[in-house]
């Protein structure tokens, strides 16, 4: 059927559905061909503690019929990153603290991800009298950094992906990851919570202070 024998209102639906058309077309957002090509830098070391590296999951949808008009959804821990997460949680008091004498809140606030054993307030008070005030001084800005160093791990394990062996630390030396009867050791310290999601990485709550490893001549 030729387009003179339509009525004239089909004819104008007709031409408006193709501007929409061509208009899709040329609003394709460039975006869409980007591939992303990032690599998680040193998955192998830790690819020996853990079957899969995961990263965090993200937040669920939040169903905007329930929410009140304008109101932005709750803010989740995975949304947050792992500085905001300890420094929000009050038995973190100490590793903050810690963080920002050692200069590593840029660092554990950037892209990682990353794997934390976060040892708790009593985790550090449980020290020699004295050994936490020491390396919160400034002189001793190179020796806090070396401790919690060793608490973090590249890339993003989940407690359901980790595997009894060593796995390298970011501070240089490996800590050893024992897996018995669903209980998790790290290097002696006891996973007390485990699998706190972050936007860059997960948290794994520990019952005390690593120490790295003296080197060796």
């Amino acid at each position: 059927m030729k387009n003179q024998n339509l009525p004239s209102w089909m004819k104008q639906l007709t031409g408006f559905a193709g501007v929409i058309g061509a208009s899709a077309l040329i609003g394709f957002p460039a975006w869409a061909h980007i591939t992303s090509n990032t690599k998680v830098a040193n998955a192998t070391q830790t690819q020996q503690v853990a079957g899969n590296v995961k990263t965090a999951a993200s937040p669920a949808p939040t169903d905007a019929s329930q929410a009140p008009t304008g109101a932005s959804p709750a803010p989740t821990s995975a949304t947050k990153d792992i500085v905001a997460i300890a420094s929000g949680d009050a038995q973190f008091k100490t590793l903050t603290k810690a963080l920002g004498s050692a200069g590593l809140v840029t660092t554990l606030q950037g892209k990682g991800p990353f794997t934390v054993f976060a040892p708790t307030d009593a985790a550090f008070a449980a020290l020699p009298k004295g050994t936490v005030e020491d390396l919160l001084k400034p002189a001793n800005k190179a020796k806090l950094t070396k401790i919690l160093t060793y608490h973090v791990v590249p890339g993003s394990v989940l407690s359901t992906s980790l595997k009894s062996g060593d796995v390298k630390s970011v501070e240089g030396t490996s800590l050893n990851v024992a897996v018995s009867a669903g209980k998790v050791t790290v290097s002696g310290a006891n996973v007390v919570k485990a699998d706190i999601k972050a936007s860059n990485g997960v948290i794994h709550v520990i019952d005390k202070v690593l120490m790295p490893p003296a080197p060796t001549r």
